[in-house]
């Protein structure tokens, strides 16, 4: 592509294409079967990692495969299967108190719109876009968790400071059909390169993101420590 111009941001289709090229195959690295799987695993994995939550739905899914299964446990009998990822008395209250929504108000089923979604208990906005875009392939928004909080200003294809500040301006320069992608590959991003201390040397984006051009102007050193990865799936 054309040379920017030290203020110039690149597009959110530029950042789209190199990263695609670098994150082969990407997708969320919560391991799930079923739509209902993905929303406890996503409920799961705040103030977690995907690789602990990982560990544990296996087991936790083997006993309660679905809503009806799990809305007539108690959530002490839950605490020890999801203990590892962390506040797991309050995971354990609130993935019980969401199947019972789903039960009493959807017959079951996890309903497949966003203001639905939104009303269950523990469902926020970035729940309800990870689970409209991966397992409905029905996306209404993006998911903007902690790294494309960080990852789209840097780069210069967001100016915003808040989730959904940084949601619409995403939202507003991708094609429908690219947000869920779009937001994987930014996760994927700041947690291998574009991290707190970002790796800038090698990073695919080097030449058009904002921050690294300013560091360059401004006689930084380059950040070392890029790698290249070809898949975003974790190890079964």
């Amino acid at each position: 592509m054309p040379r920017l111009a030290p203020d110039q941001p690149p597009t959110a289709r530029e950042v789209v294409k190199r990263l695609a090229k670098l994150y082969l195959n990407v997708d969320t690295e919560l391991r799930y079967s079923t739509p209902f799987e993905l929303l406890v695993a996503t409920i799961l994995s705040a103030q977690s990692t995907d690789r602990r939550v990982n560990e544990v739905t296996p087991t936790l899914f083997a006993r309660y495969p679905d809503p009806r299964a799990l809305a007539g446990v108690k959530p002490e009998k839950l605490e020890p299967l999801i203990r590892a990822t962390g506040f797991f008395r309050a995971k354990s209250r609130t993935i019980v108190a969401m199947a019972q929504a789903i039960v009493e108000r959807h017959s079951g089923d996890v309903p497949s719109r966003m203001a639905d979604l939104v009303e269950l208990p523990g469902v926020g906005r970035k729940t309800a876009n990870v689970v409209l875009g991966h397992a409905f392939r029905a996306p209404e928004g993006l998911a903007v968790d902690r790294h494309v909080l960080r990852v789209a200003p840097r780069i210069g294809i967001a100016t915003g400071s808040t989730p959904e500040g940084v949601e619409q301006e995403l939202m507003a320069s991708a094609p429908r059909k690219d947000w869920t992608r779009l937001s994987d590959l930014l996760i994927l991003h700041g947690r291998r390169i574009c991290r707190p201390k970002p790796l800038c040397h090698g990073c695919a984006l080097n030449d058009i993101c904002l921050f690294a051009r300013s560091e360059r102007a401004a006689g930084g050193p380059p950040r070392r420590g890029a790698v290249r990865l070809t898949s975003s799936r974790p190890p079964p």
